[in-house]
């Protein structure tokens, strides 16, 4: 699948998912959404996404490189949407535990923080690139998208109409994974807008590719001058 193929299934994913006789269709489409913006590995399915494609020779070096023109980095960026991903399908959909909080990604990592990073300045992103482990954010960015497909697979219609709570908004807060501060804390009312079938939409499919393009870009503009 290309990137156009992929935006015009985004399109009707929107437009069908929350109908109920079309409920089948959709969840078969947001998981065919949801593979490709993430490793091959997470569906287990012989195909090349634009995961794939990312990770394909990259080198350290680019994956810890700031750029100057995206003002950020590919190790942040995955981490960014990951992240995201985390937080809002375990605790704002599925009211479970994070899957950071299992398996010591954070200590695995050689990661201080566990939340978004919106906040962070360029300095910061700079630091906390130099720091996160290459491998282990990958193989956490896995064991996320492994865990939103079984909550996808486990919906029932009337599951995408439901409103996100507010004692979930809370949680995210309260557990760090969005810091109360300006710059970040946009997200709660974000999120807070949103019914099940928009968290969906927005972070779990769309907010990859907007990454996902991002670091693409990043690796072929830093790529060039290490």
């Amino acid at each position: 699948m290309d990137k156009k193929a992929w935006g015009l299934q985004q399109n009707l994913l929107r437009s069908i998912i929350l109908k109920s006789d079309k409920f089948d269709e959709a969840i078969e489409l947001c998981l065919n959404q949801h593979e490709m913006v993430h490793s091959s590995e997470v569906s287990q399915r012989n195909i090349t996404t634009f995961e794939d494609e990312l990770w394909q020779g990259l080198d350290e070096a680019t994956f810890r490189a700031m750029s100057a023109s995206d003002n950020c980095t590919i190790a942040w960026s995955i981490w960014h949407s990951t992240r995201i991903e985390d937080i809002t399908m375990n605790i704002l959909v599925a009211d479970a535990a994070q899957v950071i909080s299992n398996g010591k990604w954070t200590q695995k990592m050689n990661n201080v923080t566990c939340d978004t990073g919106n906040a962070m300045t360029p300095e910061e992103i700079v630091h906390f690139s130099n720091n996160i482990n290459m491998n282990e954010l990958r193989k956490y960015r896995i064991a996320v998208g492994k865990r939103t497909r079984e909550i996808i697979k486990d919906f029932k219609p009337e599951d995408l109409k439901r409103k996100i709570e507010k004692n979930r908004l809370k949680r995210v807060i309260d557990e760090g994974a969005v810091l109360d501060v300006d710059g970040a804390n946009w997200l709660i009312d974000f999120w807070g807008r949103k019914n099940t079938a928009g968290i969906l939409l927005m972070p779990v499919t769309r907010h990859h590719m907007v990454h996902l393009n991002e670091s693409l870009r990043i690796k072929k503009a830093v790529g060039r001058h290490i």
